[in-house]
């Protein structure tokens, strides 16, 4: 069983990272392996909408996304970590998630999502919200903490001090992987939920 995380800051050795550090000590104990993305330095541009995934399944610029979806693709569980913009997510990880979702055409139904948000001090539900909304339109079931999951901290290495944060971080692990191992044993015994043919709709008709 196997946790792809994505470090959405462009430092390697942030915040961002601690908690990441975190959530990989904590899945390793359980029995998950994880591997870890960082693509916050990398130049990844927003979808501009030419459709050429519904035909290929996979993005038609051939960059990290297309190197993210083929992990997605083989994980059991995803988690996205940002530091906070603005009351956001990185711009480079909005695109990235933007474009990774649209463009993958393998069904996502039961991959466990959770999202994880780092801040000096405000901002961090926001982007909580925000990134959770990928999973929920996707049939992924979203992993819960004992708080929100936020980890503060502004000087690289701060956030080692926040130790409600890391231990939220803990608790996050330790649910997912409890989520994932129950959902692998639900899929063995009944398999996944039948679907309806999709219906979409808009405001017009």
């Amino acid at each position: 069983m196997k946790v792809l995380i994505i470090n959405g800051s462009p430092r390697t050795d942030g915040n961002t990272t601690c908690a990441v550090n975190e959530l990989c000590k904590t899945f390793e104990k359980n029995g998950i392996e994880t591997i870890t993305m960082q693509i916050g330095t990398q130049p990844i541009s927003g979808c501009i909408a030419c459709m050429k995934c519904k035909q290929t399944g996979k993005c038609v610029f051939d960059d990290m996304v297309n190197k993210v979806a083929a992990e997605f693709e083989n994980c059991d569980g995803l988690i996205v970590a940002s530091p906070v913009y603005y009351a956001s997510a990185n711009g480079t990880l909005v695109s990235l998630m933007d474009r990774l979702f649209y463009s993958t055409l393998f069904d996502k139904t039961m991959k466990v999502g959770a999202s994880v948000a780092i801040a000096r001090r405000g901002g961090c539900s926001a982007t909580f919200d925000m990134l959770n909304k990928y999973f929920t339109i996707s049939g992924m079931p979203v992993a819960s903490s004992q708080y929100w999951n936020s980890v503060h901290g502004r000087a690289p290495g701060e956030a080692e001090q926040d130790g409600e944060g890391m231990q939220t971080m803990r608790a996050l692990a330790d649910n997912m992987a409890f989520l994932i191992k129950s959902i692998a044993l639900g899929k063995e015994k009944y398999g996944l939920p039948e679907k309806e043919k999709r219906i979409s709709t808009h405001f017009v008709r």
